[in-house]
């Protein structure tokens, strides 16, 4: 079994003063964790740069003078996950819930001594409605497009999409004060009220497959990552 000093590695990478690539120092820290002696090359110039990946692409890793390729072909070559931009993935979804339930259990432990109350589950749901909004609102003209694909109130009248995240946002606000429940309740129904029957319509009638638009445009989240709650 060959020891560390016998796995050698070669890294070229952008390191200049506006930019530091950040691929090259994953390809590095990774190369690290493998146990590989690095002989780091760096480039300090834009002409040094343009005229190495003019032949290679930056960065490059070569081991035992064999050239591995990016950043992703190294993760690749050790058997690491290589994560697809377009795949469908329930992280996203999966990562607002988890935080928003972690912080009711701990604002109702700070408010009543015990994680476990009724209060609890009310702050689950109106944090999740205002880190969902706060998604949406981060680029309103994208969830909008991806919403306008679906929703029924929104293809008819389309300032609704983007209204929806504001609304969301603000009854999810009134939901955590336990304020003007006679607004943010019906806010809450009448908009989730609308979504339920929109996506029933749209896959169960359509059949079509739909992405979910609830952590904002930017997302390959599929529906169905979210319909436990009824949000989108």
């Amino acid at each position: 079994m060959a020891s560390a000093t016998d796995k050698k590695a070669t890294i070229y990478r952008m390191v200049m003063e506006e930019h530091t690539c950040p691929f090259g120092l994953k390809a590095k820290d990774l190369l690290r964790r493998q146990g590989y002696e690095i002989e780091d090359h760096q480039f300090h110039t834009r002409k040094e740069v343009d005229d190495f990946k003019a032949e290679h692409g930056t960065p490059q890793t070569f081991i035992d003078g064999k050239r591995v390729g990016g950043y992703d072909d190294l993760r690749a070559l050790f058997g690491k996950p290589v994560r697809d931009p377009k795949a469908v993935t329930y992280r996203p979804v999966a990562a607002v819930f988890a935080i928003t339930a972690s912080m009711a259990l701990a604002t109702s432990y700070a408010v009543y001594g015990s994680p476990i109350t009724a209060r609890a589950a009310e702050w689950f749901i109106a944090y999740s409605m205002c880190v969902l909004a706060m998604l949406k609102i981060q680029n309103v003209e994208s969830f909008s497009s991806m919403f306008l694909n679906y929703d029924l109130l929104a293809k008819r009248w389309v300032p609704f999409s983007y209204i929806y995240p504001y609304a969301e946002g603000a009854a999810g606000i009134l939901m955590i004060a336990g304020a003007l429940h006679w607004l943010s309740v019906p806010i809450a129904l009448f908009i989730g009220g609308i979504g339920a029957v929109s996506v029933i319509k749209a896959v169960y009638v359509d059949k079509r497959e739909l992405k979910c638009a609830c952590v904002g445009g930017d997302s390959n989240a599929p529906w169905d990552s979210c319909r436990s709650l009824k949000m989108r």
